[in-house]
């Protein structure tokens, strides 16, 4: 049926949310970026596309909208269907808990299961939040985690560290929007190659350590982003194998690093049999998320 037809069956938000809702599935989308079902995602979009809160569906289920902004609503559904973009490419923003951030597809979509652990602060080994004055986001992309470390430490200064320019644009403009232009510093880096000689009671890095099998057969949503921000290699541990290496020597006396793996904790204990991390327990359970100690890691 042509846009025009179809918007004229269309009269309020109910309407428009199971005409989403309808469409996602039948197109057999990917939810991963934000959203992990097509009824969420559709209402996300729709509200975002009108202007209206994002937790308040219900109130505005049955008002009868312009057709304007039923055409704009259609041509965001359509954009998702047709093209498979994130959602949060088409909005331009994505949301770490409370936070919100600015992105597009010079970055991954924030979807980092540090959040919840850095908002919790990491107080067996790190007591008292006003103790920490330096801390590192290695592979920082959008700058998200960078500025959740610069609420979860007040007094820290942060470095924020990617090798792509493109990615640290993005993180520049979330700090500015933030006001934390003064405690998070952007460095453009090769992993640790332009921190050198610098120390730090904490670094967390959410590394690209997608393994080379599972690169191959990626959704077509997760296709938009950033290649170099997702591929880890053979094993997806490429980039894990470097940070292990060389963290010790950047870390402060009773320093910890702690990194996200995906899935990919087998392939983490199979490759450093040695090491024995603490696996941190997330929303998403305990196998994504790993802490070493500085005195744990190789010398």
């Amino acid at each position: 049926m042509p846009a025009e037809l179809i918007a004229q069956q269309l009269r309020c938000i109910r309407d428009l949310l199971r005409y989403a809702v309808t469409r996602f599935n039948e197109a057999g989308l990917n939810f991963g970026h934000g959203s992990d079902n097509a009824y969420d995602e559709a209402a996300y979009l729709i509200l975002h596309t009108l202007h209206l809160p994002l937790d308040r569906l219900e109130p505005f289920f049955d008002a009868v909208l312009l057709p304007e902004e039923i055409r704009s609503v259609l041509g965001v559904i359509e954009r998702r269907v047709g093209e498979r973009l994130p959602a949060a490419y088409i909005t331009q923003e994505a949301w770490l808990g409370e936070c919100r951030f600015y992105v597009d597809e010079r970055v991954i979509v924030p979807r980092s299961h540090l959040a919840e652990l850095i908002d919790e602060g990491f107080t067996t080994w790190l007591p008292d939040p006003e103790k920490v004055l330096r801390s590192l986001d290695l592979c920082t992309g959008s700058g998200c985690l960078a500025i959740l470390l610069a609420s979860a430490f007040p007094r820290a200064t942060v470095d924020a560290a990617d090798l792509s320019a493109d990615a640290l644009q993005v993180a520049r403009r979330n700090v500015d929007d933030y006001g934390l232009s003064k405690r998070v510093k952007l460095v453009q880096s090769d992993l640790f190659d332009g921190l050198i000689g610098t120390r730090y009671q904490l670094i967390v890095s959410n590394p690209p350590y997608v393994d080379e099998a599972t690169m191959r057969i990626l959704p077509q949503e997760f296709q938009h982003e950033p290649v170099q921000a997702l591929a880890g290699g053979k094993d997806g541990l490429d980039l894990v194998r470097r940070i292990l290496a060389q963290a010790r020597k950047q870390l402060s006396p009773n320093g910890i690093l702690v990194v996200e793996v995906g899935n990919g904790r087998q392939a983490v204990e199979d490759a450093f049999p040695d090491l024995q991390p603490t696996w941190l327990e997330t929303r998403a359970g305990g196998d994504q998320v790993f802490l070493v100690e500085r005195d744990r890691l190789p010398t």
